[in-house]
């Protein structure tokens, strides 16, 4: 067959390659995607001093205690709407995760948690964190995923906050390797030179500790309307990815200080109030495709005293709520939360594992069925059996059967991208 000819040249081709260099660099540095690795389902917080080595296993075992004072966790899958079958399989898992991993993220806190106690207190505690963490990341009991929240960089608190952040970076340095799962909150951001400022601030711990260059990720905390939306009328947060690109690894919603900061009655704050929608959608569009994880924030109504079954529907609805709105990640403060934390997920994966993994198996083996998905939308469909995999809610050996796919495989398709850079 003769090759057919076209009008445009190579001259021409060469001149809109030159036209969209510029797009084709941006799209590869600062729109990587997703990088594959697990997210934590929930970041746990506690004041700083208040750590020990045992306090994940400590609040698994309260989170159990307070599921058998209340007829067990399939009672609980009973109030949070789930059918006897998928509550039974549920409550085993949790159970199994409470046992095992109750906390997957936890945030040793020196901002609310811990409040001004004086630079000497302060100090203290965070030498005494830094020592706590490598001990309890050395013993193994450690969640996979911790760190801390220092103060925010606004002038009344910057020093003080920079100094914890010294000292604990520096005392675990000083330890040996920083834990791999090692994660840094930067609170209350309300401008991009913030952001600029921490990025300066690790980079050169990183050069005063002979650290990989980008090893320090961090955490930044939406939590005022400035950064939502700024004084000359754009959004400061679709900035940061960009100010400081690859440096971000989340940004986290603050339910309270967010709804406070725009007059919203005490009674009324909530993470499914209408501003708390409008920014976190804002905070969605901002890192589309950067790579930059979300997380929803927190309730405040704690499972305690003759409130708990009402605060586990609570809980658990908002879950649920956010995973369906592609927050995959939240809050916790008590250890009673835990137990609606992980059935509340574990039945989003579970309840929507058949339909996926039967259309990601119709995408795969290229048959026809009830929904005919591009690319894109299969992407999706393994990033959510993926996500269910990672945080215990179902098991590979169930992907495999139901989708016909091995999780090497499910991984590539959630991330294409990765898997090409992998196999390269």
């Amino acid at each position: 067959m003769a090759v057919p000819e076209t009008s445009l040249t190579a001259a021409d081709l060469a001149r809109i390659d030159g036209q969209l260099a510029d797009t084709d660099r941006l799209l590869e540095q600062n729109y990587p995607g997703d990088d594959g690795s697990r997210q934590p389902v929930h970041t746990v917080y506690v004041p700083a001093d208040r750590f020990t080595p045992s306090l994940a296993a400590d609040w698994g075992t309260q989170a159990l205690a307070t599921t058998a004072a209340h007829r067990g966790l399939a009672r609980l899958g009973s109030l949070l709407g789930q059918d006897a079958e998928l509550a039974e399989a549920v409550a085993s898992r949790v159970e199994t995760k409470l046992g095992s991993e109750p906390i997957e993220d936890l945030r040793l806190d020196f901002e609310d948690g811990f409040g001004d106690r004086g630079d000497d207190a302060e100090d203290a505690a965070a030498v005494a964190a830094a020592a706590t963490v490598a001990a309890a990341v050395s013993a193994g009991s450690a969640p996979p995923f911790i760190g801390i929240r220092f103060k925010c960089f606004e002038a009344a608190t910057r020093a003080r906050g920079l100094r914890t952040l010294d000292l604990f970076v520096s005392g675990l340095a000083a330890a040996g390797e920083l834990p791999e799962g090692l994660i840094l909150t930067l609170p209350k951001v309300t401008t991009v030179a913030q952001v600029q400022a921490m990025d300066f601030a690790v980079s050169r711990l990183e050069e005063i500790h002979s650290l990989p260059a980008g090893r320090l990720r961090f955490e930044v905390q939406v939590e005022t309307p400035q950064l939502i939306l700024g004084p000359e009328g754009t959004s400061p947060v679709a900035r940061l990815p960009h100010a400081v690109p690859g440096r971000i690894s989340g940004l986290h919603y603050g339910t309270y200080d967010y709804s406070a900061s725009l007059q919203i009655s005490a009674e009324y704050q909530s993470m499914e109030h209408p501003v708390a929608d409008f920014a976190k959608e804002v905070m969605q569009l901002a890192v589309a495709g950067t790579g930059i994880r979300l997380s929803d924030g927190s309730t405040n109504i704690i499972p305690v005293g003759d409130n708990v079954e009402n605060a586990w529907q609570l809980h658990g609805r908002l879950v649920r709520r956010s995973l369906e709105r592609g927050f995959y990640q939240g809050w916790d403060l008590h250890p009673a939360q835990l137990p609606s934390r992980f059935a509340a997920t574990y039945a989003f994966y579970r309840q929507g594992l058949p339909a996926a993994a039967a259309r990601l198996r119709n995408y795969v083996e290229q048959t026809e069925g009830g929904v005919m998905d591009e690319p894109a939308t299969a992407r999706a469909l393994a990033a959510f059996v993926l996500r269910g995999v990672q945080c215990g809610a179902v098991g590979a050996d169930e992907v495999l059967a139901l989708a016909g796919v091995a999780i090497p495989k499910l991984t590539g398709l959630a991330h294409p991208r990765l898997a090409q850079t992998t196999s390269k």
